[in-house]
């Protein structure tokens, strides 16, 4: 084998630099690795990066329910309102609730049945007024 490591104008010639192959008894014996050669290949190590903060967004939802069922919506960044005053149907705010946490559906549902309670009863008073009221309108035209 032929090695050319000099350009001839150095004055090398190809057959200064020839590698001959020396006999068995003269040539060293090379010992075989402990390792696979897979694990002897140094892996790139990973570089140390400076913990990287996520930026964040801060949004402030606030949902305000009334006893007469009414529910109102509004949406906060930092000291600027997005949204305010947004009417929302009871059945969405539960519905949200529900998608956002469990712990925060039961408090709420409560909140929206007691709501619903209050709106029966009312219902069922004005039904009887009404009903008093057409029996006086009955009497009345007789």
């Amino acid at each position: 084998m032929t090695v050319d490591t000099l350009t001839a104008e150095a004055g090398i010639t190809d057959s200064d630099t020839q590698v001959t192959p020396e006999s068995p008894e003269s040539a060293p014996v090379a010992e075989a690795p402990e390792a696979p050669v897979a694990e002897a290949v140094e892996k790139p190590k990973k570089r140390a990066t400076a913990g990287k903060k996520t930026k964040t967004m801060e949004l402030t939802l606030t949902v305000t329910g009334t006893a007469d069922g009414e529910w109102t919506a509004e949406l906060k960044q930092g000291s600027s309102y997005l949204a305010r005053g947004l009417a929302v149907a009871a059945a969405a705010v539960s519905r949200a609730a529900k998608e956002l946490h469990e712990d925060l559906s039961g408090p709420i549902d409560e909140v929206i049945d007691a709501a619903r309670e209050q709106q029966a009863a009312r219902v069922a008073a004005l039904e009887a007024e009404l009903e008093a009221a057409r029996r006086t309108l009955a009497d009345l035209a007789e």
